[in-house]
């Protein structure tokens, strides 16, 4: 369970990355929709996991990769921005979020599009 604290942090970060992520799929890839779905923030506030969600999907390892490597750029918008009443920016993690590739391939099979093992 994380502390009101943690929860604050995370929402704060989640908004603040999400409107930054917007800004870079617009320039770097026009087409692309980049959600943030979640950040999990350590107890010591070191670390945030940011989960990231990627629509359409044909390129989303693609661009998985490019935010990971533009980890720094994205740190440093959160330290202008979310982190300035913190001491520290947290590093960030960036996680892909299949639950949106997981409901499709469930409402494919229900539909009997795809492998349906029941049926």
């Amino acid at each position: 369970m994380d502390s009101n604290r943690q929860q604050k942090v995370g929402k704060l970060f989640q908004e603040e990355l999400a409107e930054a992520f917007r800004k870079w799929t617009i320039e770097f890839y026009p087409g692309n929709i980049i959600s943030v779905t979640e950040v999990k923030v350590s107890p010591d506030l070191g670390v945030a996991k940011v989960y990231v969600s990627v629509f359409p999907n044909d390129k989303k390892d693609e661009i998985v990769k490019e935010i990971k490597n533009q980890n720094s750029l994205f740190r440093g918008i959160l330290s202008k921005g979310a982190a300035k009443s913190m001491r520290i920016t947290p590093e960030l993690v960036f996680k892909l979020d299949n639950t949106l590739d997981e409901m499709d391939k469930i409402d494919r099979a229900l539909n009997g599009k795809g492998n349906n093992p029941l049926l």
